[in-house]
């Protein structure tokens, strides 16, 4: 581009005018400053301007109902569009809008200028017009971490790039996945789900591919699978890490070249889907252990979205149980009003259950509290429920070694499950033990914050035995800001 970019800003908050005039004329750019959405126009519809800077509430018009006239009059002007109403629905809109990117507001002046920077370089991609979006909520929360969430999202919509969410149980992976097809270019399409560790192991192909009749014993007839199902539409794999490895063979064929086989087919059947998968799992852990094969993990990591867990944005939690309250109102309970202290020992809670977790104690004190108003009492009674301290002998730790062990033995109860009549393979006690190692000494280690000496004591290794295993399990040791 030629001599200096101009740049129009538009915000009725002159704190914020001031601030991008100076920031961006710093940064080389000439600066037109307005306070409301006319003046806005009239420059823009004059020809004047390489780039927009507007705030989405302006005192003579709303900027959503802007962007349309400006993508008709100049569709290769990049907007950006400032909002402090950060919510999914805004930053939808932005890109529904044709926005070139979104920016919650306070925003950081250095991203700001860096997104400015890659709008006047890049080459305008003009996307059709998307149908107007509903005003339901899929997504709830104003936090920095959900923004950026949002923001990712509104990129994906009108693609159909594969993406996987990684993210704590209850933090609402499938929740995302529903809000990119339901807002996204596939939207018209069926949206599909599957949980891979709800199925049996022997079935799973069955289940995602379909099968003939007498292709084995039971198939009585011909199945659609889920990938069928789910033509011309979404697919979202669930857990995906509990996926066998015969099956993710069958799936890296599929995202290789676009077709697959029915279980005992013969005939390739292509197929057009967008594949979301999810897990809870740390994948690079399981390709170490030969469990999960890494040709198919990056396959499927094409664009890698990390859901923060609840406790990582607790300032949340008040917006999220306003939507809990009106969606149990919605379903015939009472409505009740949460007190403040209340909210405050919900934000505090850690939540090991997440967003899933909260919803459940919500909607069980709107069903089993007469009260008009919930209170503090209340809610920490309820947390005592949700959460209770097991019984410790002797003023031992309330985590001994009769709760592991029932742990282990459930756990090792569900593996063998997965097998079926079948045995799995030799060597299982050695197998289990090196599992075992590495989540547990990452664990000590996080605990003692780092410090190895702490965490030998904790385990009852000597400090060179616990360095050795270290080393040879490849643990990444936990270092603490304050040590740094």
């Amino acid at each position: 581009m030629m001599g200096k970019a101009t740049i129009l800003v538009a915000d009725d908050d002159a704190a914020i005018r001031t601030v991008l005039n100076q920031a961006l004329s710093r940064a080389g750019y000439e600066v037109r400053i307005t306070s409301n959405a006319a003046t806005l126009w009239r420059w823009v519809s004059a020809g004047d301007g390489d780039l927009v800077i507007t705030d989405v509430i302006m005192p003579d018009e709303n900027a959503f109902d802007m962007l349309p006239r400006i993508r008709r009059a100049r569709p290769d002007l990049p907007v950006l569009v400032m909002s402090a109403q950060n919510t999914f629905m805004t930053a939808i809109k932005a890109s529904e809008g044709g926005a070139y990117d979104y920016l919650p507001k306070p925003f950081d002046l250095t991203e700001m200028i860096n997104i400015i920077g890659r709008a006047l370089s890049e080459p305008r991609k003009l996307a059709a017009q998307p149908e107007e979006a509903s005003e339901g909520m899929p997504l709830v929360g104003r936090s920095t971490a959900m923004q950026e969430i949002y923001r990712v999202l509104a990129r994906l919509m009108q693609t159909d790039l594969t993406l996987m969410i990684t993210g704590e149980s209850g933090t609402g992976k499938e929740l995302v996945a529903r809000a990119l097809h339901d807002y996204g270019k596939r939207r018209n399409g069926p949206f599909v789900a599957i949980n891979m560790a709800a199925i049996p192991r022997d079935l799973i192909e069955s289940e995602l591919f379909g099968h003939e009749k007498g292709a084995f014993t039971g198939a009585q007839n011909k199945s659609t699978g889920r990938f069928e199902q789910a033509e011309g539409g979404t697919l979202f794999l669930d857990e995906i890490g509990d996926m066998p490895m015969d099956a993710q063979t069958r799936l890296l064929r599929v995202l290789q070249q676009g077709e697959y086989t029915t279980v005992g087919g013969r005939t390739p059947i292509k197929t057009d889907v967008r594949i979301v998968a999810a897990t809870n799992k740390d994948l690079k852990i399981l390709i170490n252990q030969g469990l999960f094969r890494e040709d198919l993990f990056y396959r499927l990591n094409v664009v890698p979205l990390r859901l923060p867990s609840l406790r990582d944005r607790a300032e949340d939690v008040p917006d999220l149980v306003r939507h809990f309250v009106r969606q149990a109102v919605g379903e015939g309970l009472d409505a009740k009003r949460f007190d403040g202290e209340a909210l405050d020992l919900l934000k505090a809670y850690a939540w090991p259950g997440n967003v899933r977790e909260l919803e459940n104690v919500v909607r069980r004190v709107m069903a089993l509290y007469p009260q008009d108003v919930i209170t503090r009492e209340i809610i920490d009674n309820e947390l005592r429920i949700e959460s209770p301290e097991p019984a410790s002998p002797q003023g031992s730790s309330s985590i001994g070694p009769t709760t592991i062990a029932q742990s282990v033995e459930e756990n090792m109860r569900r593996y063998f499950a997965g097998f079926g009549d079948d045995l799995p393979p030799s060597g299982l006690y050695q197998r289990v033990l090196e599992e075992v190692e590495y989540p547990l000494i990452l664990a000590a280690l996080t605990a003692t914050r780092g410090n190895q000496i702490k965490a030998a004591d904790l385990l009852g290794l000597n400090r060179n035995t616990l360095r050795k295993k270290i080393r040879e399990l490849g643990v990444t040791v936990y270092r603490s800001p304050r040590l740094a």
